[in-house]
């Protein structure tokens, strides 16, 4: 079934990321054994990752469960990677893993679910389409055919609302193998269901939930008139609170210690320039 997908203002086409598609009768339990999500909620799209057996995210994606097909939304770059290992898990499962350069993935921000239009339609028909599972502010996300956008609004918008409601993701922030979901803050963001039964790095990350292990945590970090260099230190004194990930003029997301966080005195810098520190809404 196709959904129409209505707008009042350009959709965002996130060049970023590319479409896979995993199909055929053990598609279900082949997913389920293998990532943080439970598949029945893929339904209403959700985000979910492929840990390491050490509990690191390898990858991270958004999917879509369209008839007995799932659609999954992943970071361009790393796309080669996740189809590689799918295959490699696969063994005898009746299972099909094909890249859909045929369909591509487009935002937007004004968060107007699927039919139901406050302004004009665009006309575009959505093959996948949900709210972020992540956060109100990033709206819609969908998967449309190749000729479904002649154009869109600019993908650097998107990552200003995803940096400005605290949402890491994978490519732009963290690469394989390093990071846990609670550095990320995946647990908060619905990334991963504790309640699924087995999924590879399950152990691991079940432990750190209820321990409360979570030493690390992404925070927002505000720096008026400034873009803050991928990789640069946080520091308050003498102490190092951790990294910055991505960012964009004037704010940034940061990999930080939050008990070094919790411990700053407020003076905090990142290289020349003295930076503010807080914690995303949804980890209040």
């Amino acid at each position: 079934m196709r959904l129409m997908f209505w707008t009042m203002t350009a959709p965002i086409h996130l060049h970023s990321r590319t479409v896979l598609s995993v199909a055929g009768n053990d598609a279900p339990d082949f997913l389920q054994a293998l990532i943080t999500q439970n598949i029945a909620n893929a339904k209403d799209g959700a985000l979910a990752a492929l840990l390491s057996p050490q509990g690191k995210i390898l990858f991270d994606f958004f999917i879509f469960k369209r008839g007995d097909e799932f659609l999954i939304d992943v970071w361009h770059d790393g796309a080669p990677a996740l189809e590689k290992r799918l295959k490699m898990y696969k063994l005898r499962a009746k299972v099909d893993i094909v890249r859909r350069d045929d369909l591509k993935v487009i935002a937007d921000l004004t968060g107007q679910p699927a039919g139901q239009p406050t302004g004009q339609p665009t006309g575009q028909d959505a093959v996948a389409c949900s709210p972020d599972p992540r956060s109100s502010a990033l709206g819609m996300r969908s998967i449309v055919d190749t000729d479904a956008l002649s154009d869109g609004g600019r993908e650097a918008a998107y990552h200003t609302a995803r940096i400005g409601a605290g949402v890491p993701e994978f490519g732009a922030d963290f690469g394989p193998e390093e990071v846990f979901l609670l550095d990320v803050n995946y647990d908060a963001l619905h990334g991963v269901d504790y309640q699924k039964g087995c999924f590879i790095g399950q152990e691991v990350t079940s432990r750190m939930k209820r321990k409360a292990q979570a030493r690390k945590r992404s925070c927002i970090l505000s720096a008026p008139g400034v873009t803050l260099e991928k990789g640069a230190d946080i520091v308050a004194g003498a102490s190092t609170l951790g990294t910055i990930m991505s960012s964009v003029p004037g704010s940034a997301l940061g990999l930080v210690r939050i008990d070094r966080l919790e411990k700053a005195d407020g003076n905090v810098m990142v290289g020349d320039h003295r930076v503010t520190t807080k914690l995303p809404l949804y980890l209040s």
